[in-house]
């Protein structure tokens, strides 16, 4: 699983960061933050429903290959085709419409991947094996960053390497790491009305699913209004050139991925041994929140370098008990693909609304890329008391 997010979140990460925001800036200099927004939150809408159906008809596959497997090849080997083919969209529209289908893919592939803690993974490992996620998506988002940033004036090359990536892990995680089957496994006869009512998670009689979505929702909301933006805010917040804004870029990637591994498997672990939550999520919260606050105050290299190491940390123990609170309070542990992938809408919808937030505000405030951090500082401090309501966690 940590190798199979490393290549996920590279592509996720040195596409959406990098790749897609210079290939905005070529196409059309003068509306690059529109067309960003455009692309990224079109793209974030369609993954909403991506993860949940996937979840869904995966928990209701049964073949020798087991229930995951077959949508991990698919989503895994598609989206890494669109990604190559990504690089010779002409633009804005067929750039949205390719990245598009390749998120869905892409997301299909992530689903699956998700729900595998919960379908092999006992109650008391689970926040280390949420860890162990945790760091494939620190080290693939960092490498995503470096390796985007090392060919920006070439992004054709980019866009090879992280799609020829993704296909590779998706096959080898399936052929190395094979399930049971699933083949005599019971499945109930389809109906298509309950099938969709099976989405809906009552939030009366199930509050603590409610809670652990809305607190995902508003951490994503806030961490990533600065990551989705982190290229412009180097060139036009902090003034670098585009080369050595690449180049920075994956500067701030190693820091926050030594401090986030170091801080995911330690929280990890200990979440673990305490058999404990939310606290973790609660001081994560609080640990971002002064992170994000640093280049507020400070429009430096320095103070961005500060900002992810200590953001690395907070996202770190984040991270790490994430996975492991939402497994925590799923309605059934026989349907974890569906509700887990109904979960991560609390991250879809934040990462298509971001964009549109972070756009309105710099019209708002005539390009004061200050005020992102100051939403993203305010979003992470109100997650972190999301979590208390939950009662079946501690």
């Amino acid at each position: 699983m940590l190798v199979g997010n490393v290549f996920l979140f590279a592509t996720y990460a040195g596409v959406i960061v990098i790749l897609l925001p210079q290939q905005m800036a070529d196409l059309d200099p003068a509306n690059k933050v529109a067309n960003l927004a455009i692309v990224t939150a079109t793209s974030s809408f369609f993954t909403l429903f991506a993860q949940p159906l996937v979840g869904a008809f995966s928990d209701r596959t049964r073949t020798r290959l087991g229930r995951r497997a077959p949508w991990l090849l698919v989503g895994g080997v598609g989206g890494g085709v669109l990604t190559i083919v990504l690089q010779f969209a002409p633009g804005v529209f067929w750039v949205t419409g390719i990245w598009v289908l390749a998120q869905v893919l892409l997301n299909a592939f992530q689903g699956p991947l998700s729900a595998i803690i919960a379908d092999r993974i006992p109650a008391d490992g689970r926040a280390t094996a949420s860890a162990f996620v945790g760091v494939g998506t620190a080290i693939g988002g960092t490498l995503g960053v470096i390796i985007a940033g090392q060919v920006l004036t070439f992004i054709g090359v980019g866009f090879w390497i992280f799609g020829l990536g993704v296909i590779v892990a998706a096959v080898a995680f399936v052929l190395v790491n094979r399930d049971r089957s699933s083949e005599s496994l019971p499945v109930t006869a389809f109906r298509w009305g309950a099938f969709v009512r099976s989405f809906w998670v009552s939030p009366r009689k199930h509050p603590d699913y409610a809670w652990a979505f809305a607190g995902r929702f508003v951490m994503i909301l806030g961490y990533q209004g600065v990551q989705a933006y982190q290229l412009y805010i180097l060139t036009d917040y902090l003034g670098l050139a585009s080369q050595e804004a690449g180049s920075v870029a994956g500067i701030l990637s190693i820091c926050s991925m030594v401090t986030l591994v170091v801080g995911t498997l330690v929280f990890g672990r200990l979440s673990d041994r305490l058999g404990r939550r939310k606290v973790f999520v609660f001081a994560a919260s609080i640990i971002m929140a002064l992170g994000i606050a640093i280049p507020l105050f400070f429009p430096t290299v320095p103070a961005m370098i500060a900002y992810s190491l200590v953001v690395g940390v907070g996202y770190g123990a984040y991270l790490a008990v994430d996975v492991a609170l939402m497994v925590d309070v799923l309605p059934s542990a026989g349907d974890a693909g569906k509700d887990l992938g109904t979960l991560n809408v609390a991250t879809n919808i934040p990462q298509a609304i971001t964009p549109v937030v972070a756009a309105t505000l710099l019209w708002l405030t005539g390009g004061d890329y200050g005020a992102i951090f100051g939403f993203a500082a305010a979003m992470v401090l109100l997650s972190s008391f999301l979590v208390f309501p939950i009662r079946s966690v501690k």
